[in-house]
């Protein structure tokens, strides 16, 4: 965690923020530069940056590895908004800067905005508008449809997708929801029938989408999953562009498969050109999801809180590349939390049903520290792989709201061989999964077990993790496969139950393996299932 400046601080604000936010700054004590278009002048913002420890904006300044190189001031950033696209954050760790944002203040904004286009698609109202206003009169050509006992299919049924649902059924829509993290429990609570993706493909006449783009949400409508879309559907997508493949959307829009789509956001924006534009059946919009006065004035009131706190005492909230604890906690719990995000990360490529619960295990010395901001570091490991705008401090309300229920257990009484060990068990509709690990006496974060198999291998970044039978040739054949395709070992650590019995190997490789390298260890005789995973 990077000293806080002994002197009175000094924000800029590079972007349109409200007048409230920059007096927030002001009563708190701290010297505030408003300069709301110096974000879009990279040189001019480079050359001034460095006299600032806090950097407030929204999505016009791009805070890259290079402008971080000039900020020698700089301890945090704070984004008014959800999204850090625009935030180098690795840069900005590396760095010492705290990133923060503001994850739930344009849930009701967004959701509002989704409804609006679901009803201007039910109800052509944009080209019905400008027909009139063209001075024509054609009542008979827009025929729409009513919403009413209609089903809506939300894909990802978070913040905003519980929002969503909850307008929807006030209008008497039918809402079926598919969200992997979404449990029965919390489906029945806000009204909804969880199913899986290919019945809410089948069922919905209109969906729409509330999911991060991750990797296994891009193209989440591909042209696959649209054929399996009923005829007459009708898509709407305020989540972010890659959601949809818009090429094959505008296939199935030119046949009449579906039959309309309402769009805020695109693969490539500034949307200037698209293959969705000029279609009679397609609304756009220019992202306006979080576009409202009340949105942008919580987002601004609410980073301006957060940056005023960890300038004036060190208070983290909502901070997108460390967890909320003090600059005295820090240097001891640094490593720890590295190892609770990287065996949850581990867990969380793995599972890929519904999880229903976190159980973090603390035993030796670890269990008499702070334990609040490890258990949220292991949580945001676990949900990071589908929700990548997850952070340190959303994951635990982020779970609660997708009713995981996160347990916390602490053996201070020893642990086995090593002085500290953290064990996490990740509970899915499927079956348990589990893994542990230590900090060396060197600050670095290791495995020690993975499905009850003792094992020793440090985290790297690209690692292969082998399910295999204990029998011979296994080594040999798996290495031979790697050399094959060109790809180097630089850890290899095996480990198993019992001479002939189940087995593991967890493997750091220096390059991407491809899928049909993956597809031909699988070939390999002794091998059960083969993953790679990223840290």
């Amino acid at each position: 965690m990077p000293k806080l400046t002994q002197s009175k601080p000094k924000v800029l604000i590079s972007d349109a923020l409200s007048d409230a936010a920059v007096q927030i700054f002001r009563d708190r004590g701290i010297e505030v530069d408003f300069q709301p278009g110096l974000g879009k002048d990279k040189e001019a913002l480079a050359a001034i940056i460095g006299n600032y420890d806090g950097l407030a904006i929204r999505s016009a300044t791009k805070v890259t590895g290079k402008l971080l190189a000039q900020a020698t001031r700089l301890k945090v950033v704070g984004r008014a908004g959800i999204g850090v696209d625009n935030v180098d954050v690795p840069a900005a760790t590396a760095k010492g800067v705290i990133v923060m944002n503001t994850p739930f203040g344009n849930s009701i904004t967004t959701a509002e905005h989704a409804i609006a286009l679901m009803f201007a698609l039910a109800r052509q109202i944009p080209a019905a508008d400008a027909s009139t206003q063209a001075g024509k009169w054609e009542k008979n050509r827009f025929m729409g449809v009513e919403l009413t006992a209609k089903t809506l299919g939300v894909v990802g049924c978070g913040n905003i997708g519980a929002v969503v649902a909850d307008r929807a059924i006030g209008l008497k829509l039918k809402v079926v929801a598919y969200d992997p993290f979404l449990t029965p429990e919390r489906a029945v609570e806000i009204g909804v029938e969880k199913v899986e993706l290919d019945e809410l493909l089948a069922r919905a006449d209109i969906i729409t989408l509330h999911v991060p783009l991750t990797d296994k949400t891009r193209n989440i409508l591909s042209e696959e999953n649209l054929a399996k879309t009923k005829r007459g559907v009708r898509i709407v997508n305020c989540a972010r562009g890659g959601l949809v493949d818009e090429a094959a959307l505008r296939a199935a829009l030119d046949s009449g498969h579906v039959a309309g789509a309402a769009l805020d956001v695109f693969v490539t924006e500034p949307a200037t050109e698209n293959p969705l534009f000029g279609h009679p059946n397609v609304i756009c919009t220019p992202h306006l999801g979080a576009s409202t006065a009340e949105a942008q004035e919580n987002v601004a009131l609410q980073v301006a809180e957060q940056m005023a706190d960890y300038l004036l005492s060190g208070a983290i909230t909502n901070a997108i590349n460390f967890p909320s604890i003090s600059a005295e906690e820090a240097p001891r719990l640094k490593p720890f939390v590295a190892l609770c995000e990287k065996l949850g990360s581990f867990l969380g490529q793995l599972t890929e049903a519904p999880i229903k619960g976190i159980r973090i295990t603390y035993e030796g010395a670890v269990a008499g520290m702070n334990t609040r901001a490890l258990t949220s570091a292991a949580v945001t490991g676990v949900l990071r792989p589908i929700l990548q705008e997850v952070n340190m401090v959303s994951a635990p309300v982020i779970a609660r709201d997708r009713g995981i229920v996160i347990d916390e257990i602490k053996r201070e009484g020893g642990a086995s061989d090593y002085e500290s060990v953290v064990r996490i068990t990740v509970d899915a509709e499927d079956m348990p999964r589990d893994a542990a690990g230590t900090v060396f006496n060197d600050g670095k974060p290791r495995v020690i077990e993975i499905r009850g198999i003792g094992i020793d291998a440090p985290f790297a970044p690209l690692m292969l993790y082998v399910r295999n039978h204990d029998k011979p040739g296994f080594v040999g054949s798996f290495g031979s496969v790697l050399g094959d395709a060109g790809v180097n070992l630089a850890t290899f650590a095996l480990g198993r139950e019992a001479e002939g019995g189940n087995a593991i190997a967890f493997v750091a490789v220096d390059a991407e393996v491809s899928p049909e390298v993956l597809k031909a260890i699988e070939t390999i005789p002794q091998v059960k299932r083969v993953r790679l995973v990223r840290f």
